[in-house]
């Protein structure tokens, strides 16, 4: 059945008939190394593509995964062969790996593959067509998509997290292949979409961390539209909220700010949105460190960086989570990273899971914010999502590029025309 958002129609995994068919199959396997051994240190993102490989191997296709891992020139980019082993170990089968995206060898590999085997390509970033934005009737001229297109009967990309890039390996295959989402990205839509467009109310959104910038380009897109009831602020984004509304704050938090890069300019966006009416809250309290402890310190005259939202904070925003039906958590409170301060991330995350809100996750921290949670308390999660960036764009209502292209993959493939293969 095709999936449905922002006025585009898409077809899932359940449209495709896999069954001997060779899938080249887009998944984001970009996850953080170790910079001495090159050892994935997070394997989240290739325990939930497991489930796409999974199902499109249990239809017995053949798979060829393109994919990629940081940006060239940076510390961790590299090639993928650990990744093949690691997604070797999440699927108890062989993942093969060849040290090529679309040479010679790695074309002979993909027509070698037989139902129920799995070959990843190198790192597809090794290629400059696919670290260029551009639109996706030029990527689907490019030597890669050209190369590659001709050797599969169906693409689908499971890679949401990179889905607001107009990149070769994302935009320029649908338009060469009937396409699909796979069912990370699906998922991710999915929940995206309930959160922006559906009925149910009141939407409270909590905003933290230190990216300030991208919480005030969201809470102007949520302004915007409408979706947001309450916007709950909390770590850095609460500061430059509280400096914003005209609260006395100490030279040492002005300072802090200004080390995250939070520049007048921004400060005055802020501005412009709390005059504009935006539901913003910010804490009463907070928590600062004291010695080996704790000390709480009001928000009206804060002397110190605080690290974590106070008691009475912590009281206020939890009666707002109470009356909430969706609740979509970016950014922690305070330093999760110090014990002391995980306290009002992880109560307030537990208050709307135990309410049954419908509770999404994003952002970073997500792995730490669930490990704080009780046990079993973080299976009542109605959804987390490991794209960072995609998520903003998706909710602060930017073009998804991605999205685009597998729409056009329809038309021309399933109402066009062509006909599926």
């Amino acid at each position: 059945m095709p999936l449905t958002c922002r006025g585009y129609t898409i077809a899932s995994m359940r449209d495709l008939d896999a069954r001997n068919k060779r899938i080249l199959l887009r998944l984001d396997l970009n996850s953080p190394l170790d910079p001495a051994t090159g050892e994935i240190l997070d394997d989240s993102r290739l325990r939930e593509h497991s489930k796409t490989i999974r199902e499109l191997l249990e239809a017995s296709a053949s798979v060829a995964i393109m994919a990629h891992q940081g940006r060239p020139l940076s510390k961790d980019f590299t090639r993928l062969e650990k990744h093949s082993e690691a997604l070797s170990r999440l699927l108890g089968l062989e993942v093969s790996y060849i040290d090529d995206v679309i040479g010679p060898e790695a074309r002979r590999r993909i027509r070698a593959l037989k139902p129920g085997e799995v070959l990843l390509l190198d790192n597809s970033r090794l290629l400059s067509e696919d670290f260029v934005e551009a639109e996706p009737k030029t990527h689907a001229s490019s030597i890669m998509v050209r190369t590659l297109a001709p050797l599969f009967d169906y693409y689908v990309n499971d890679a949401f997290s990179a889905c607001h890039r107009s990149q070769a390996s994302i935009v320029g295959f649908p338009l060469a292949l009937p396409s699909a989402a796979g069912i990370v990205l699906e998922e991710e839509v999915r929940a995206l979409e309930r959160v922006t467009r559906g009925p149910e109310r009141p939407k409270v959104f909590v905003l933290g961390g230190a990216k300030v910038r991208d919480a005030i380009k969201l809470i102007n897109s949520l302004h915007s539209a409408g979706t947001a009831d309450e916007i709950l602020t909390g770590g850095l984004v609460a500061l430059a909220f509280l400096v914003a509304m005209g609260y006395d704050v100490s030279r040492s938090v002005e300072r802090a700010l200004k080390e995250a890069g939070v520049t007048s300019e921004i400060i005055n966006e802020a501005r412009r949105l709390v005059g504009r009416g935006a539901p913003i809250r910010v804490p009463i309290d907070f928590l600062v460190p004291h010695n080996e402890g704790v000390e709480v310190e009001p928000a009206r005259g804060l002397k110190r960086v605080p690290m974590d939202i106070g008691p009475s904070t912590l009281e206020y925003y939890a009666a707002k989570l109470r009356k909430a039906r969706i609740a979509v958590f970016r950014g922690p409170m305070g330093v999760i990273e110090d014990e002391r301060f995980r306290r009002g991330t992880a109560r307030l995350i537990s208050e709307a899971l135990e309410r049954g809100v419908y509770t999404v996750i994003g952002g970073g921290h997500s792995n730490v914010i669930l490990s704080l949670l009780p046990p079993g308390l973080s299976k009542r999660l109605g959804h987390r999502s490991l794209a960072g960036g995609a998520m903003l764009h998706y909710l602060s209502g930017e073009p998804m590029p991605c999205l685009e292209a597998l729409s056009e993959s329809y038309r021309l493939y399933w109402t066009g025309d062509a006909t599926p293969v």
